[in-house]
């Protein structure tokens, strides 16, 4: 696709030696730009979206600044083929508007610009300055514990890429002339597979915790290691995230556990005291119950799976994977007290659901789904006769089973039931019935398969007697 391409899939950090020549560790006390021409790099255009271009060229043509940045460049540089692009210009935010129809303003915290090409969005910010105490509320503010309520201070390029996060994330791609302006030595950290925060890192997550998990992420998505001074005040600061809206870390949870490597960025997660700040609950049920850490684990590396063969994950099974040591925990002391089995986990799936919703958000069409998912464990082992093929219609029977599946791996049950529910999705008639009379003890060779019954013509008079409610 571009010169070198597979030079740096092969070893990306020498051959940014041999592109950029060898550097000296930084500081990165006092940034400085350095700008490598286009000769000098071998990031292509033709790996970048066509609608990112449209963005660039129209901002370009019509007189602004107009910058590729952060992940995307990165990522190009890295060797691999990047797919979300942002965009950097000092435009305002109405002045992006103005040109783009297809755009629309969101956020109130960061206010940035969404352009929309179908299911594609490009997302295009202002240049960002220092705040200062001399700026309106309106602008800018900060809480007494130094968090950022506000960002919208207009500012230069220099300003704006010393206050991104991280090192390797402060590299611009001009479309004026195709080079790449690095302004915090993040070419070297790329080489070395360092992972730097851009200034002072208690301060910086002090203004937004959520960098501490972008930290994880970083870490696991491109296998680069934390910088020491990066990482020593994670564990300390970790409750800081107990400060960020619930809505908002649903979004982070997402973004950690579906980049393909949600089994290390779990594992960074607890390492880092991150964890219990998103999921108390399972962190303590983890503590009590042998099985639970490894129902997560073989949850999380399904989940790494299915995303490396491009098939769709969806949130409500990871959330009742995570979601479900601490409710089953629930459920046994609610047992225990008298409760039967039933009612007894449908309280506990209420309480553990709104337990979490104090820390990250779970919107109901996952929620609903995943609730499914744990009642039909209960209908599981419920197989005589017609009781079998009611749950093989279910719409969330496969997610069931395969959730089954989990539970017996982990030890949380006995082996047996899954290789039921295998033998009886796989088998013909005959081999149904001959599983459910082995279940029930019925006589073999009859079949408990729903018949279907001829409707009765009914008395016009009683037509509408059960209020539009079928049985």
């Amino acid at each position: 696709m571009f010169k070198g391409f597979t030079r740096f899939l092969q070893r990306p950090g020498e051959r940014l030696k041999t592109l950029f020549g060898a550097q000296q560790p930084s500081g990165h006390s006092t940034p400085t730009l350095r700008v490598i021409p286009r000769d000098q790099h071998d990031v292509s255009r033709r790996l970048f979206s066509e609608n990112a271009l449209k963005v660039l060229y129209r901002l370009h043509n019509a007189g602004h600044e107009a910058y590729l940045v952060g992940g995307c460049v990165r990522d190009s540089l890295l060797g691999k083929v990047p797919k979300d692009f942002d965009i950097a210009t000092d435009a305002t935010p109405e002045e992006i508007r103005t040109l783009f129809r297809n755009s629309r303003i969101i956020g109130r915290r960061f206010r940035i610009v969404h352009v929309r090409f179908g299911r594609e969005v490009i997302e295009v910010t202002t240049f960002r300055g220092r705040p200062g105490d001399d700026q309106d509320t309106a602008h800018s503010q900060q809480s007494d514990d130094g968090l950022l309520l506000r960002d919208n201070v207009w500012g230069t390029i220099e300003e704006d890429a010393l206050r991104r996060d991280f090192t390797v994330n402060a590299l611009y791609y001009n479309i004026a002339d195709f080079s790449i302006h690095d302004w915090a030595d993040g070419v070297h950290d790329l080489e070395a597979r360092t992972l730097r925060l851009i200034g002072d890192p208690e301060v910086r997550y002090r203004e937004d915790p959520v960098r501490m998990l972008r930290a994880v992420r970083f870490a696991a998505k491109l296998d680069f290691d934390i910088e020491p001074r990066t990482e020593t005040p994670i564990l300390e600061l970790a409750p800081l995230l107990l400060q960020i809206p619930p809505a908002r870390l649903f979004e982070e949870v997402l973004k950690l556990f579906l980049s393909g490597q949600a089994l290390r960025t779990f594992e960074l997660l607890r390492e880092y005291g991150l964890f219990a700040m998103l999921f108390p609950e399972v962190e303590e049920a983890i503590a009590e119950r042998a099985w639970a850490r490894p129902l997560i684990e073989q949850a999380l590396i399904n989940t790494d799976r299915r995303i490396q063969e491009e098939r769709p994950v969806t949130p409500a099974f990871l959330y009742g994977a995570m979601l479900w040591p601490g409710m089953r925990l629930r459920a046994e002391r609610l047992e225990s007290d008298g409760m039967p089995p039933i009612p007894a986990q449908q309280t506990a799936s209420q309480q553990s659901i709104s337990r979490q919703l104090q820390h990250t958000s779970i919107p109901k069409r996952f929620s609903m789904p995943m609730r499914e998912i744990w009642d039909l464990q209960q209908r599981l082992p419920k197989r005589r006769g017609k009781r079998a093929f009611q749950t093989l219609e279910h719409t969330r029977f496969r997610a069931a089973y395969d959730f089954l599946l989990l539970r017996e791996s982990a030890g949380e049950i006995d082996p047996g039931l899954g290789a039921w529910w295998t033998a009886f999705q796989e088998g013909d008639d005959h081999e149904q019935a001959r599983l459910i009379a082995k279940t029930s003890g019925s006589p073999a060779g009859t079949s408990d398969r729903p018949k279907r019954r001829r409707r009765r013509r009914r008395n016009p008079s009683s037509e509408h007697g059960n209020d539009g409610h079928q049985e």
